[in-house]
């Protein structure tokens, strides 16, 4: 999965659409917006229609604030 699009954030929580790479299913979910959630936890998202996780291409974006900044 990736982010497609964040519709909120309120300091490091973020509610975003997540696409599958693969199959191009959408959802909406939750999020925390830290190197480890979106280096880590966003490409073993399993695709609810296809059950796959992103592949070797995923690219992480950055985070809004620093990650030494207290928000």
């Amino acid at each position: 999965m990736k982010i497609k699009k964040k519709l909120s954030q309120h300091r490091r929580d973020f509610t975003a659409i997540y696409e599958c790479e693969h199959c191009g299913e959408t959802e909406k979910s939750r999020g925390y917006d830290d190197a480890n959630f979106h280096q880590n936890v966003i490409p073993e998202m399993k695709c609810k229609k296809c059950g796959k996780t992103a592949d070797e291409s995923y690219k992480p974006i950055g985070t809004r604030y620093p990650e030494c900044m207290q928000v």
